[in-house]
């Protein structure tokens, strides 16, 4: 038994469609085809059976696709288990983080793990909390958020971790009537302008918490993905925002002030496929995120 059949079996399962594999894989949709009837021949059973213009699993390369898991997960602990005998693990670490958690736990995460052998290949993402638990299936850990909890959508079948739990202040321009006030409520500010973020990022849930407690509905003038766009828009003295506290600097044109009356904190949550949780050099780098986390540096303020 071929356990790469294996895996390539999880993979469409996961994914669908040949395409989407061969994609994600690196490899030619007529090289995944290739190998899915390698896989039929060494299992003596048909795995994949046409459907539409593509294919799905049989019966059996369901089955088999259910127990990859089970597999990969027994290997890894095998290969973790191997690596302490030849001291620290080392090895790529592939990472997908949303920017503004990214901003303050990769540099001293990188900086914890330098000169050991882990390297960390990055890419900042942006999504709907919906969304994160998808993007797992390319990466070894997703660093995504959630207003709710540490289970964000879909990834119930994920292994998850809270790294760290963060308030979401109100940002405000240095001249608003509420500016030298020691916290907001969300009355004072629910006839603001705003400048919020797309529908089914966490961030508006807050803002939707506002209009909930009020009974009236907020005019958002903007609705934009980039916190830095947000800090500027409300310097600029066009509305209100809400940012995440450790990330967002303030400055002489912009203050910052934590709700009193609406829930407003986010987990940052790190998202992995069970079998990869498992090795040793990933687990390495979760535990180090977290211990960087639980001492975040406090965002520089004007003299």
């Amino acid at each position: 038994m071929d356990v790469r059949h294996l895996t390539l079996l999880h993979e469409l399962a996961e994914r669908g469609s040949i395409v989407a594999v061969a994609a994600a894989t690196h490899r030619t949709p007529s090289a995944v085809s290739q190998q899915l009837r390698t896989a039929s021949r060494e299992f003596g059973v048909d795995l994949v059976e046409p459907h539409g213009r593509g294919v799905r699993l049989t019966d059996a390369g369901r089955l088999l696709a259910g127990e990859a898991v089970a597999v990969q997960e027994r290997l890894a602990e095998v290969e973790a288990r191997l690596a302490e005998f030849g001291g620290s693990p080392s090895g790529v670490v592939r990472i997908a983080a949303l920017a503004s958690a990214a901003e303050y736990l990769l540099p001293k995460t990188c900086l914890a793990l330098a000169g050991g052998g882990i390297e960390i290949h990055l890419d900042d993402i942006d999504v709907a909390e919906e969304d994160y638990a998808r993007v797992a299936a390319d990466y070894d850990i997703v660093i995504g958020h959630s207003l709710t909890g540490e289970v964000l959508p879909g990834s119930a079948h994920l292994t998850r971790s809270v790294v760290a739990r963060e308030p979401i202040d109100v940002a405000l321009p240095s001249g608003h009537r509420l500016a030298e006030a020691r916290t907001i409520r969300a009355i004072d500010v629910v006839d603001d302008p705003w400048i919020g973020v797309p529908v089914g990022f966490p961030f508006d849930e807050v803002l939707r918490g506002i209009e909930l407690s009020t009974g009236r509905e907020a005019h958002r003038l903007q609705r934009v993905r980039d916190n830095r766009l947000v800090e500027s828009f409300v310097a600029a003295g066009l509305g209100v925002g809400l940012v995440p506290r450790f990330t967002t600097r303030e400055r002489p044109d912009l203050v910052l002030r934590p709700l009193a009356d609406v829930p407003a904190t986010r987990w940052i949550v790190a998202l992995s496929r069970p079998d990869r949780a498992r090795r040793a050099v990933v687990r390495r780098v979760r535990d180090t995120l977290t211990r960087v986390a639980r001492h975040p540096d406090p965002p520089p303020r004007p003299a």
